[in-house]
């Protein structure tokens, strides 16, 4: 078996920190998860409902990928990208960064990883390879899912080749880290402000502090909304809590990012961000609470007191960005 050498195989919560986590610990740089999402700008909201979907999806992140760009540009990391249409070629180019003592990340649909007992489709996971032989290959994935895992290299061409939302087209990275690393410190005011921005000043309705605003006027209807909603309430909150984003929907990780930045930085505004995402985190898991409640007993007064909390959020996170967009950078 052809295996990177001293790779910790250390699975986090959300599937893009926890690569991140691992080729940025193999260049000798070591961050927490919760530094990695919020350097990366990580943090987002997103409301988004079609004729096509059994059920709205609310989204707590910026879109796959972009967090990784926002990182390596921040901190000024080697990002190197390859995509390719041909299978032969993508598998090419992840194994010969494993024989040259690289891990890879690579960008996928679950759907068809054989660890993956959630048979839903997702392309925008990412996971970090750290070796193979001729049958399987050995990753990292998130903690919930195992951490050090395997798969078999049918599964992972499949999960390489889906196509449809959110997929890529077998995307590969590796990331190099400067002769002197960057420190996170000097880049914080910068990562905070740009995500603040960008929450603050949406293209569209459905995003931001907007898109919270939106899923709070809509929550009422959610009920008629789908033929199943014994199904499809229950899922949406479990897709907030449990799938991948460290629960409330990013909040509990972008508010252990802003507790760690008033270490580093003595700010009021950032200490009044992190007061108010602390507040929004508890909302949040009340929120996804109420919606399981709501699909389960089919009890309308569940999402009456859901679209409350979600305008009180749309403000209160409003409140915390407009003070983080104050940083001095």
């Amino acid at each position: 078996m052809a295996t990177v050498d001293s790779v910790e195989a250390r699975g986090m919560q959300h599937c893009e920190t926890t690569t991140l986590g691992v080729l940025l610990r193999h260049e000798g740089l070591d961050l927490s998860e919760p530094m990695l999402f919020g350097l990366g700008s990580g943090l987002s909201f997103v409301y988004w409902d079609s004729k096509t979907m059994n059920f709205p999806f609310l989204g707590g992140r910026v879109k796959p990928f972009e967090l990784t760009r926002n990182l390596a540009a921040a901190l000024g990391l080697d990002l190197r990208v390859e995509e390719t249409t041909s299978p032969r070629k993508a598998w090419a180019t992840v194994a010969h960064a494993i024989d040259t003592g690289r891990p890879v990340g690579l960008q996928l649909d679950s759907y068809h990883l054989d660890y993956f007992t959630s048979k839903v489709h997702f392309g925008g996971h990412v996971v970090a390879l750290y070796g193979y032989d001729d049958d399987t290959a050995c990753l990292v994935d998130t903690e919930q899912q195992g951490g050090a895992v395997s798969t078999s290299l049918a599964s992972l061409a499949r999960a390489r080749a889906q196509r449809g939302p959110m997929t890529a087209r077998h995307r590969s990275f590796t990331l190099g880290v400067p002769a002197n690393p960057p420190s996170p410190k000097d880049h914080i005011a910068a990562a905070i402000t740009s995500c603040a921005d960008a929450f603050l000043n949406p293209p569209i309705a459905n995003l931001g502090y907007r898109g919270i605003e939106k899923a709070g006027k809509l929550a009422r209807t959610w009920l008629e909304r789908t033929d199943a909603p014994e199904r499809d309430l229950p899922q949406a909150a479990a897709l907030m809590e449990k799938a991948g984003t460290g629960g409330a929907l990013f909040r509990n990780l972008y508010r252990d990012f802003l507790a760690e930045c008033t270490h580093l930085i003595d700010s009021g505004h950032l200490r009044t961000g992190h007061r108010l995402y602390a507040e929004a985190a508890t909302l949040w898991r009340e929120v996804a609470d109420l919606i399981t409640r709501a699909g389960t007993s089919g009890d309308a007064h569940c999402l009456t007191r859901t679209a409350t909390l979600l305008r009180e959020l749309a403000r209160m996170e409003r409140e915390a960005m407009e003070a983080l967009s104050a940083l001095e950078r």
